[in-house]
């Protein structure tokens, strides 16, 4: 038995944080806004093993694409209105401007990108294909390219668009420490790709 979308949206929603960050985000009217990664399917984990559902959430990723002005000045003036926004919870949320990031991910990660075309691009280049989630702050409807099969149960497959084999390594044996029942799989291939 899986999980619906239905039934996911409500689980990430038992956050309190990312119940708050639905509501509050789309004052700050950022073109394509989008709450991802970490905080929604771990949410989802946590809840599964009977954990609270912010239990080792490091942070709280919000995404948005707007490739008017590429400048650091001009995300970093999104990031300060984020923070006015949401007070205390600000040094939990990390907001990227999805247009930006071909400008710097390669020195920090040692892969480039191309410039990306919407926030989707974003969220689709994950190390993990199960993780790469998101739900749009504007109507609160779910991007799961990979569905939702995979992250209820708990299998852990490269995404082949960022195929980086020590990193996903390295993010699988981090997620197996705090869920145990995680486990790693070769990417499905053919008629088996979701």
């Amino acid at each position: 038995m899986g999980i619906t979308t239905e039934q996911f949206l409500a689980r990430i929603r038992l956050n309190p944080v990312n119940h708050l960050l639905l509501e509050k985000l789309p004052a700050l009217g950022l073109p394509q806004c989008m709450l991802t990664a970490g905080c929604l399917f771990q949410t989802v984990w946590n809840l599964k093993t009977g954990n609270d559902p912010e239990h080792g959430i490091k942070d709280y990723d919000v995404f948005y694409f707007d490739d008017h002005d590429l400048s650091w000045e001009a995300e970093d003036e999104v990031i300060c209105r984020g923070k006015a926004l949401l007070g205390d919870l600000a040094d939990k949320v990390d907001i990227k401007n999805q247009a930006r990031v071909h400008l710097w991910y390669g020195e920090k990660f040692g892969k480039d990108f191309p410039a990306f075309k919407c926030t989707e691009d974003g969220v689709d280049r994950y190390l993990i294909s199960c993780t790469r989630l998101g739900v749009r702050v504007r109507d609160g409807s779910l991007y799961a390219p990979d569905h939702l099969d995979d992250m209820w149960h708990g299998i852990l497959r490269m995404n082949p668009l960022n195929a980086q084999p020590e990193l996903f390594a390295r993010k699988c044996r981090q997620y197996q420490q705090r869920w145990s029942w995680l486990r790693v799989e070769a990417e499905a291939s053919g008629d088996d790709a979701q």
